[in-house]
């Protein structure tokens, strides 16, 4: 009798002990699919906004930018004004692609070469139009893994979604030219007293020529880097013109 009385005791014990697991493993699932779950809704959340950030300024202006908006805060304002790609001489153009990115109408968003040859040089510059797009409408500026890799996935996306002509036009309207200074009608006027339609050869080069660091170079007082730069800029703005590669954004 005392035999089977510990073996049902035991029996009772085993089966609470099972039950107890079994809740256990029930809670942690439950919890799994609820962290899945999150996960997922994020993902999807974040692609919605992506999606809909991409497609809006598919249409509109974009009324500042991050970037844009911490220097008017640091600096008290700064100067813009939006122009469409028709108030913008054809050469201004021609000469950013040519300073920045002489393959804008052969790739996708990312310069594959490009970016493997800056690799193999241990060091950064293979950042396309397309990509600088991004950082400047959407992203931060600063040197960020986190950064490149939003980059590298938004930028196809906006590639998809703008022309080339739309991407060139953002990017025309948004780079910086000098401290508190955006946009290429606010540097024609900033440096030449004149607006971006009317921008000769020369002028647009040497505003390409600054792009790279608007701070510590001018298009008005040229170094005799800028102005070697701007010798090279024309002659790339002539030839991306006859060999094809200003095809995809010139009207």
């Amino acid at each position: 009798m005392a035999e089977r009385s510990k073996k049902k005791s035991a029996k009772k014990t085993a089966t609470r002990k099972s039950a107890k697991n079994a809740k256990k493993a029930g809670l942690l699932g439950r919890f799994w699919r609820f962290v899945r779950r999150l996960v997922w809704g994020a993902g999807f959340a974040a692609l919605g906004f992506v999606l809909l950030a991409t497609l809006l300024y598919a249409l509109i202006a974009p009324p500042t930018t991050p970037y844009m908006y911490a220097e008017g805060r640091r600096l008290g304002a700064v100067k813009q004004v939006w122009v469409p790609m028709d108030r913008i001489a054809p050469v201004m153009a021609r000469s950013a692609v040519a300073a920045e990115d002489a393959n804008f109408c052969l790739h996708w968003g990312l310069d594959v070469k490009a970016i493997r040859a800056a690799i193999e040089r241990g060091r950064g510059g293979a950042s396309t139009i397309s990509q600088q797009v991004i950082k400047n409408v959407y992203l931060w500026h600063g040197r960020s893994w986190s950064r490149k890799a939003i980059e590298a996935v938004w930028t196809p996306l906006a590639e998809a979604v703008w022309t080339k002509r739309r991407i060139l036009e953002l990017y025309l309207n948004v780079a910086e030219f000098d401290e508190g200074v955006f946009g290429v009608q606010a540097a024609a006027r900033h440096y030449f007293g004149i607006n971006a339609i009317d921008l000769s050869a020369t002028q647009a080069a040497r505003l390409a020529a600054i792009l790279p660091a608007p701070k510590n170079r001018s298009a008005s007082n040229p170094s005799q880097f800028v102005r070697n730069r701007t010798r090279q800029i024309i002659s790339g703005a002539e030839t991306i013109r006859a060999d094809g590669r200003a095809a995809c954004f010139e009207a």
